[in-house]
């Protein structure tokens, strides 16, 4: 049954499914983020995402923290649309602490592998 984005219900069943996760690639295979959510529906939210893996909380040895409006990762996370994260940092909605050439780098990967994007719409079937 599909939970609200970012839901303690999501979270579980996020991390459950990221045991099926293909292994990324490039930039993103030793990517360590900090993602900062302020605004989800049930409260701020902070996040770490470890070779294209959600967690619960903020890792220390994270060279980079993102704060991100809760739309804008879910058009990110869920619904693939990078553009929407580049619109929104242009925008000044995201702010990057730390390491920014991370993000660079990941952003200048190219589109998903189809492994990915199957994987993210699984993400998407679990996302009500």
């Amino acid at each position: 049954m599909p939970n609200p984005f970012l839901s303690d219900a999501w979270l579980d069943d996020a991390q459950k499914l990221g045991e099926e996760a293909p292994t990324p690639t490039g930039a993103a295979a030793d990517l360590v983020l900090n993602i900062k959510i302020q605004d989800a529906p049930d409260g701020p939210k902070e996040l770490n995402m470890q070779a294209g893996k959600f967690g619960r909380g903020l890792v220390d040895s994270a060279p980079t923290t993102v704060t991100i409006p809760y739309d804008v990762a879910k058009a990110m996370f869920i619904d693939g649309n990078p553009q929407a994260a580049m619109q929104a940092f242009m925008a000044g909605q995201i702010k990057v602490e730390g390491d920014m050439t991370k993000l660079m780098a990941m952003q200048s990967a190219g589109g998903p592998t189809p492994e990915q994007a199957a994987f993210q719409q699984k993400l998407k079937d679990i996302t009500a």
